[in-house]
């Protein structure tokens, strides 16, 4: 298989001609792509309601339709769940990625057209490639196999036409029938639903196999790494895959994992970063060795950047990618070849690099924990905290909330400070009570819950009173508008508190 390598090195140079167009004018590419995405988009509901025929300038569409989140577009997208046609985008939308939810709901249906498939999620897969193949022309990547460790939620159908799934589920389903050759398990492993027989099945059927590349979320990848040295007896993983080199992660922040894995795997292998949402394939290192991600400008997704010091005013300006400045943060709008039109994702970014333009992710709009997959918001923890209280007779005055991460001895959990008026009689009580909550409001922490696979009970400390104002007042912020922050996926802020238990 090693005969392959050089042929395959030389397709992925070859592609780098069409990559090197959009990066050499991104402003064109962009442009060109909000184009085309007008003018299919005109033969929808959504584009003849803001009068997409007649637009002709950025400017125009900017001021015809508004930044939108997810639940401004939720009625469209409940009509197109139903089977509806031509209602945010012109082709027949029969896929949709299930992801965590938003405030009001527990999950959120993100539409796949067969558009935003093909010209952007498979598309930036193989331009992720071609990068990587650039960078290491020797690789060996393809003439073994990729270890996908995707979604846990089952293909489901609404109705006869209309089927949706997490985006790893919904990409593999729709995958051409070759790829099995390249990935494994085989495709009813990686579609199961049940978790804990998942990573036992995962592990058997692994072992036996050259895998030379890793894909999947930190979380649930190194339960699976752990797993398969009991079961082989080996010190690292290096002796159980030889060829392995690379591992492409995204969603949560590698930081905190980094050393961890290096520690299963026992070897250096090189990491490449993505940023992949249900939404779109935004981003993924061009070159391991550089930091910061390539901002794909040509596949199905035209870019706005809202500077977050504008978010919540009414007429909060947009940027585009010719006018955005180094370091600062932005929040990420767009509209898609998938039917979203300047819809908010909730990320924030920073350029790092510009010509090329190259990101990196530098948090959430709103506070948030996401350090395992399980994106939970503020919305999700107050309305958890209201739960567990009306069921426990417990009065919350303050929380704050933070990871804890993996150990060599324990899975990872979520640490909650929280100052009570009224303690409950049973703390324990009152945990399960918040932690059952948790999963009702939230469906991504609801799974990495499971069975404590990857996230095990949360972690409650009751704490004095004036905990929180005495770190308020260390900080000069004690009054006013300032509040503690309730998430952090760091733990600076309660690391911090804590010191000020008496």
């Amino acid at each position: 298989m090693k005969l392959l390598s050089p042929a395959i090195s030389r397709l992925a140079r070859w592609r780098l001609w069409s990559i090197e167009q959009w990066m050499e004018d991104p402003v064109a590419s962009q442009f060109s792509v909000w184009q085309d995405l007008i003018a299919a988009g005109q033969y929808t509901e959504f584009g003849r309601k803001h009068h997409f025929s007649s637009l002709q300038s950025l400017q125009e569409f900017k001021k015809a339709v508004p930044i939108r989140d997810y639940d401004q577009l939720k009625p469209y997208i409940e009509r197109m769940l139903k089977g509806e046609e031509n209602i945010l985008w012109n082709t027949p939308v029969t896929w949709f990625a299930k992801s965590s939810g938003t405030t009001s709901d527990k999950s959120k249906f993100i539409p796949i057209s067969e558009e935003s498939l093909k010209d952007n999620h498979y598309r930036a897969s193989k331009d992720v490639l071609s990068f990587y193949y650039a960078s290491h022309p020797d690789s060996d990547l393809l003439t073994g196999k990729g270890l996908v460790i995707g979604g846990s939620h089952q293909i489901s159908h609404l109705n006869e036409e209309i089927q949706y799934g997490d985006l790893s589920a919904v990409i593999v389903q729709n995958s051409p029938f070759w790829s099995g050759w390249i990935r494994t398990p085989d495709m009813s492993i990686i579609l199961m639903d049940e978790w804990e027989e998942k990573i036992e099945k995962l592990a058997q059927t692994t072992i036996h196999e050259n895998v030379t590349s890793m894909a999947g979320v930190p979380t649930w990848l190194i339960v699976l790494l752990k797993r398969i040295l009991e079961i082989t007896g080996k010190q690292n993983i290096k002796e159980v895959w030889p060829s392995l080199e690379l591992y492409m992660h995204g969603g949560v922040s590698f930081v905190p994992y980094k050393a961890h894995f290096e520690k299963l795997i026992g070897a250096p292998i090189n990491y490449l970063e993505m940023y992949n949402a249900s939404e779109g394939f935004f981003a993924a290192q061009d070159d391991v060795s550089k930091e910061g991600m390539l901002l794909m400008c040509d596949h199905g997704i035209f870019y706005e950047f809202l500077p977050t010091e504008s978010l919540g005013k009414e007429e909060a300006t947009t940027l585009q990618i010719d006018e955005v400045e180094i370091g600062k943060n932005y929040a990420l709008i767009i509209s898609t070849n998938g039917g979203l039109w300047r819809y908010m994702v909730g990320d924030t970014i920073q350029f790092i690099s510009l010509f090329p333009h190259r990101i990196k992710v530098s948090g959430r709009v709103k506070h948030y924990i996401n350090a395992f997959g399980e994106e939970l918001i503020v919305d999700n923890s107050d309305k958890a905290i209201s739960i567990a209280s009306e069921r426990t007779g417990a009065i919350v005055k303050d929380y704050t909330a933070a990871p804890i991460y993996f150990s060599d001895a324990e899975n990872g959990a979520h640490e909650w400070l929280i100052e009570f008026d009224k303690a409950p009689h049973d703390l324990e009580v009152f945990t399960f009570e918040l932690d059952q909550a948790l999963k009702l409001t939230n469906s991504d922490y609801e799974a990495k819950r499971h069975k404590d696979i990857a996230l095990r009970m949360p972690v409650v400390k009751m704490v004095p009173e004036h905990t929180f104002s005495n770190w308020l007042s260390s900080k000069g912020k004690l009054g006013g508008q300032h509040k503690v922050p309730r998430l952090s996926n760091d733990r600076k802020y309660i690391d911090e508190i804590s010191s000020f238990i008496l």
